[in-house]
This record gives C-alpha cells, structure tokens and sequence, in this order.
C-alpha cells in the first residue's frame, strides 16, 4: 500500500531543497517581500518609489552572499528545524539582508566612500542623477537638476534610503508568523541586535573624530559594528526557531562570536592588502578615513613599544588624511609588515576560527550533515585556511570576501 504524504514529509523536503541553495531560496523570498513593499512605495508617491524605493530594492538585491541568511538557515537545520520553520527562517533571513542594506549605504555615506561593490555607493548615485551638468545654463530645464548642492542631497537622500530599508525590515519580521515558544526570543535577539549594529556605527565614528588607538576600543567596535550582526545573532536567531536547548544556544552562541570577529579582523587585512577588483572598493580607504582598526592599533603598539619613530611618523601622517596618494598607502602597508601587526591579525583570525569551531564540538546537532554545513560556512566566514570538519570531508561553501558586498 502506498504510503501518503503528509505536511511533516512535504516540509521535510522544502527544507532540503533550501539546504542544496540557501543563498537561492533567501533570494526568492526577497524578491517577494521587495515586490510588496515597491507597490506599497509606488501608491505612495511614484517620485519616491523610482528614486528611494527602488534603488533600495536594486541594491539589495544586487549583491552580497546572503551570509546572515545562511547563518540563520544552518542554525536552525543544526537544531533540527526546517519543517513549518523555514519559511519564517528565510523571512528573517530577508529582513536581515534589508538591516545590511541599511547598514552599508549609511556607513558609506558617513564615510564619504564613492564606490560599493564595483558601482557607485547609493549617495554618490542620488547625487549624480541631479547634479548639474559642466556649463549647463540655470535656467536650462530640459532635464531635472537641482540648485542646492547635488553632495547634500545625495547624502540627505542616503539617509532616507537607509531608513527605509530598516523599515522594511522590521516590517517584516514584524509580519512573520512565528511558532508561540519562539517568538519572544526571536524578538528579542533582533531588538538586541539592531542597537548593537547602531552602537558600533557610533564608536567606529567616535573613534575616527576622537583619532582613538586603543586595541581594546577597536576590538569592541569591530564586535558591536559588525561580528555579532554578522554571524552571532542571526546564528542564534535560527536555533531560537528551532527550540534549541541552552547549552546548544551557548554553544552556537560562542562559535558565531568568534568566526564573527575573526570575519571583522579579515576585513581589516582586505581593506589593506585586498585586491579593489575583487572587494569592490579603493584599497586603503580605512587609512584615509582615519578608522579605528585593530590593524592600525596593533601596528601603533608595537611600534611605541619598539620605539619605532619612523613608524609612528608614517602612521600620524597617513591616517585620516582624505587626500592620501597611493605612494603614502604604500608606506603605511610596510609599517604594517614590519611592526609584525599584519602577521599578529593573521594568526589572530585563524585562532579565532579554530575556536569558533570548537565550540561546535557542544552542539547537539539533530542533523550532522547541517553540522559540517555549518563549520564550513564558519571557517569560510572566518577568513581562515579550510580544514575538514569532523566527520566527514568539507562541504562545499564559496569563500566570503567581507568586501565585495558583505560589509
């Protein structure tokens, strides 16, 4: 007699299905939420939908490897979820590509970066669309310009378009069916989140303004700013759905914090030493910018400890001049090798990623297949060399450049 399928069966192969293309599946249900929330836009008013609602749409869908969704994803299958979960779990894995939109079209416009993922940053395109062309006449009006300055709308128009993303976030999460035990938590870890994320946005401003060099403030920066929104809460977010018990959640919990800093420091390497064609962005921007890394901080320790003046000399000079040629860029790299600090953040990353997957060892994983899904995405995230997970040879996870599109 033939066996009939039930809903548990059916849920059981969706969530398979999502596990062979996770970055797939976010996208499509992406593609659904933007769809609803550009109509909503559209009836609003059609200026405001072409100009913000859609470029906001364009830009998260046009980038990016879904890492927060992948997070959430593999969390929850670890936890043996994925039946009546997964929809809610790749709706919040949506929302979270709307919270990194946000988060990168506000820190480019603070840091006045012209280029994101090959193209222009999303200011630096508002202002292009109505600035006024060389030797246009003012009173030419064949075509939209405006006579404010292009570079404060552009910015002042960033500002909208990133707070309409987090909008259509929250808005999602908020229209999300969760299972009743979950959804206080998973409330919860995305309030939590969302304060981390804009914390960590201010002390990375306060550190510039301030010209702080502490390591200590620029591990704490790297965490709030993008670690724990990266990797640690979206983790914890998918094994919340999936009822995972305390120790389990402690486990996931210590692992995504460390492959999430680990994600931050090799995103310090590459704004450095990474090459522009395959992050996105000008290398050496964190330079210019004056940012409070843990590279530029360890390189001035040790440097002050060696009693290194030269060093110390090419560092006060370079860091936060805007106008830094390639040459000047070129000298602050060396600094960077010779105090050691680039081989001290090396080892570093690889230190964490060891550990982030050593918490794994905790993990009562329902699914073992999920397990090597997940420490591989990890080691990937991480930065580090591959190594094969226990159990089993390595799952196939493309390597995560932080830059090209990630943050």
């Amino acid at each position: 007699m033939r066996r009939i399928r039930t809903a548990d069966d059916q849920g059981a192969d969706r969530a398979r299905a999502v596990d062979a293309d996770v970055a797939g599946a976010v996208e499509r249900v992406l593609d659904e939420v933007l769809g609803a929330r550009l109509a909503e836009a559209a009836a609003a008013d059609a200026l405001f939908g072409r100009d913000i609602a859609e470029r906001v749409a364009r830009f998260t869908l046009g980038g990016g490897k879904r890492l927060r969704g992948r997070f959430v994803w593999w969390g929850l299958r670890v936890c043996g979820g994925g039946g009546e979960t997964a929809g809610a779990a790749l709706r919040l894995a949506a929302a979270l590509e709307l919270v990194q939109t946000c988060a990168l079209v506000h820190d480019d416009m603070m840091d006045g970066a012209e280029l994101r993922r090959g193209r222009p940053a999303l200011h630096a395109e508002l202002r292009g669309q109505y600035a006024r062309r060389p030797g246009q006449d003012r009173s030419d009006r064949s075509a939209e310009t405006f006579a404010r300055p292009a570079e404060t709308f552009g910015r002042s128009a960033a500002i909208l378009a990133g707070d309409l993303a987090l909008a259509w976030a929250d808005d999602t999460v908020m229209d999300t069916r969760f299972p009743a035990p979950a959804r206080s938590a998973v409330h919860a870890l995305w309030r939590t989140m969302r304060t981390e994320m804009v914390a960590g946005q201010y002390l990375d401003l306060h550190g510039q303004a301030t010209a702080c060099r502490s390591p200590a403030r620029a591990v704490r920066t790297a965490r709030l700013k993008s670690a724990r929104y990266s990797v640690e809460r979206p983790l914890l977010m998918g094994a919340a759905l999936a009822g995972a018990d305390d120790r389990t959640a402690g486990a996931l919990r210590s692992a995504g914090r460390c492959a999430g800093l680990a994600f931050q420091l090799h995103d310090d390497l590459l704004g450095v030493f990474g090459d522009p064609e395959e992050t996105g962005k000008p290398s050496g921007d964190d330079i210019r910018e004056g940012k409070l890394t843990y590279l530029t901080a360890v390189a001035r320790a040790r440097a002050e400890a060696a009693g290194d003046d030269g060093a110390l000399g090419v560092l006060d000079a370079a860091l936060g001049d805007p106008g830094l040629s390639a040459a000047a860029v070129d000298r602050v790299r060396d600094v960077f090798v010779s105090t050691g600090a680039r081989a001290a953040l090396e080892d570093k990353v690889e230190i964490l990623a060891d550990r982030s997957v050593a918490h794994l060892a905790d993990v009562r994983a329902a699914d073992p297949a999920a397990l090597r899904h997940l420490h591989a995405l990890l080691r990937a995230t991480a930065g580090a060399r591959t190594h094969a997970p226990p159990g089993g040879p390595p799952a196939t996870v493309p390597v995560v450049a932080a830059r090209a599109g990630e943050r």
